[in-house]
């Protein structure tokens, strides 16, 4: 049982019989949970509130921790990986870039807060857990630096520089995998608790007269297409999305200097400049729903119980390194009059990358942050390595190690 309390234990070995494997079943299951965190937000103020998107990461979630849902499964890699890149296109196919410009500035600031409060989290972290984590203290400090700078590819980049050993390397992904999916999680409820409407949404709600012949922007687009949808918007949409998203995979293996997620949106860009483009219905709402479902994904494998497993002092290293950063981000970027919104989405691009920002902003309609979160996003893939070194380098004089 490996510490793990007997009780859970018992629970989990005998609910572990209900667990559904075949990845199809799993993308049903998982298609069901978006479905009623959809119909749950329509219906309930509470979970409207809320929205949709955090609504499924708790629901995928709980049936995670239930043992219905497997905590690894091929339906989650093809949700993480081809599937959200499509959505993220068809969504990106919608996108009128005048919308960026007043936000970036806002997002580069919130992005260097949370870079800075990554840091500051894991050199305290690291001081408070260092003898319950051991002589790789240093290593794991560095990591998680680089991880919750810009995104998983730091993690992985950083431990092969730093030489972690195997099992604490093993460890340290499944509690980041955890605390990035309730990261998730809080920071979609975090604009709804703390924050106020942004001007814009402001501005749509007192335009938007009720009726069939409302505006159709691309926050309504999200869950509404404006008019029927013909089979041939669906089938150029398709061949855009999978086009976009297959050039992507090619130029950035030609050019693996710049990411595949920048090239994918520079490609859709340019694609959604043509007015023949602009005039297909249904893209960023069939957008949104595979981020749902990939949100929904991200919820599904967080598993309580690998807690025990892996032993809580890692995990508890992760966390205090992401409430830290969580703290000085939004405790910072208030004082400094940026909204909510912007923090949020800011707050992920450095926990789970440009990918998670921008399912961040899809879920929660800041259609004007979506391309700014990418690009701070794409900002942490390079800053992280490097604060990831320092932060090492740093723990490793202070450990005297």
């Amino acid at each position: 049982m490996d510490g793990m309390p007997v009780s859970l234990w018992v629970f989990t070995r005998y609910t572990g019989h209900f667990m559904v494997s075949n990845p199809l079943a799993v993308l049903l299951v998982l298609a069901a949970v978006v479905y009623l965190a959809v119909r749950l937000a329509e219906r309930i103020a509470l979970f409207r509130s809320l929205g949709a998107a955090l609504v499924a990461i708790l629901l995928a979630m709980l049936l995670s921790n239930l043992r219905i849902l497997p905590e690894e499964s091929p339906a989650y890699d093809f949700l993480v990986g081809p599937a959200l890149s499509f959505g993220i296109a068809l969504i990106l196919l919608s996108v009128d870039l005048r919308s960026i410009v007043q936000a970036g500035p806002r997002m580069l600031a919130a992005f260097g807060i949370g870079a800075l409060g990554t840091a500051v989290g894991a050199v305290v972290s690291g001081l408070a857990l260092h003898s319950l984590v051991g002589p790789e203290t240093w290593k794991l400090a560095g990591q998680y630096t680089g991880t919750y700078t810009g995104g998983g590819m730091n993690f992985a980049a950083l431990g092969k520089a730093l030489g972690t050993s195997s099992d604490l390397f093993s460890a340290a992904i499944a509690a980041d995998v955890a605390v990035t999916a309730i990261w998730m999680a809080i920071c979609l409820s975090v604009p709804v608790l703390l924050g106020r409407p942004s001007a814009s949404s402001k501005k749509e709600a007192e335009t938007e007269a009720p009726g069939e012949n409302r505006p159709l922007t691309l926050e309504r687009a999200l869950h509404d297409s404006g008019r029927a949808v013909e089979i041939k918007d669906a089938a150029a949409l398709v061949l855009i999305g999978l086009s976009a998203v297959w050039a992507a995979g090619h130029l950035g293996a030609l050019v693996p200097q710049l990411p595949e997620i920048l090239w994918l949106t520079s490609l859709v860009l340019v694609l959604a400049q043509i007015p023949a483009v602009q005039a297909l219905a249904g893209g960023a709402l069939w957008g949104n729903y595979l981020l749902l479902l990939f949100l929904a994904s991200n919820g599904a494998r967080s598993v309580i119980a690998n807690i025990f497993a892996i032993g809580p002092a890692v995990f508890y290293f992760a966390i205090g390194t992401v409430a830290l950063h969580g703290i000085i981000l939004f405790g910072l970027g208030r004082l400094m009059r940026i909204d909510m919104g912007t923090l949020a989405v800011a707050s992920q691009a450095n926990v789970g990358g440009p990918a998670s920002a921008m399912a961040m902003a899809g879920a929660r309609g800041y259609v004007d942050r979506l391309l700014p979160g990418v690009a701070v996003g794409l900002l942490g893939y390079a800053a992280g390595n490097y604060s990831g070194f320092m932060v090492a380098a740093l723990m490793m004089r202070m450990l005297g190690q």
